[in-house]
């Protein structure tokens, strides 16, 4: 494994590795937890997703971390800092496991996350490409210190998708009231 690993409380937030391609695939197959990541995969498909996030890693140093839960070993989802080629922006994305969802894994990945991303990549401002149909993440956003900045445009091929750009700025998460 190339990169950092962060723990949480609950969480250990690692490079992604071998061992976390099946719950990946199992969650690309999900209608509902795939959804606002491209919809459906085969497996074959998922595998390619995979294999970027992982490359990313090696090539870039940044990618988004595997959420492991340090009690039993589970791979949640991915959750961390991602710097695709022509996107509008430094982000910090999520995607977790629908057995996953609704257990506050997102927001405790998602801070440390946007910690590291500011403090140790040094990122002046951070988005989140939000469909606008997709109120959970919204929420996770908002519970984050973000606030929806407008419609943007990703690069192709999912140029033609709606999205909105949610962020903020470094100073903006440093000025945020702790829980």
């Amino acid at each position: 494994m190339t990169g950092p690993v962060l723990q949480t409380e609950r969480l250990t937030l690692r490079p992604i590795a071998m061992e976390d391609f099946p719950r990946w695939a199992e969650m690309m197959a999900d209608p509902e937890a795939s959804r606002f990541l491209g919809g459906v995969q085969p497996a074959a498909t998922a595998w390619r997703g995979f294999m970027t996030m992982a490359g990313a890693w090696s090539l870039t140093g940044v990618s988004m971390f595997s959420v492991v839960e340090r009690d039993t070993g589970l791979w949640l989802g991915r959750i961390g800092p991602w710097r695709p080629h022509g996107w509008p922006g430094d982000e910090v994305g999520w995607g977790l496991h629908p057995d996953a969802q609704g257990k506050g894994y997102g927001v405790e990945a998602a801070t440390a996350a946007l910690d590291y991303a500011f403090d140790v990549l040094g990122w002046e401002d951070v988005i989140h490409c939000i469909d606008p149909d997709n109120t959970p993440s919204q929420r996770l956003a908002e519970r984050l210190g973000s606030r929806n900045l407008g419609p943007t445009r990703l690069p192709p091929p999912f140029h033609e998708l709606t999205v909105d750009a949610w962020g903020q700025s470094r100073a903006d998460w440093k000025a945020r009231p702790r829980r």
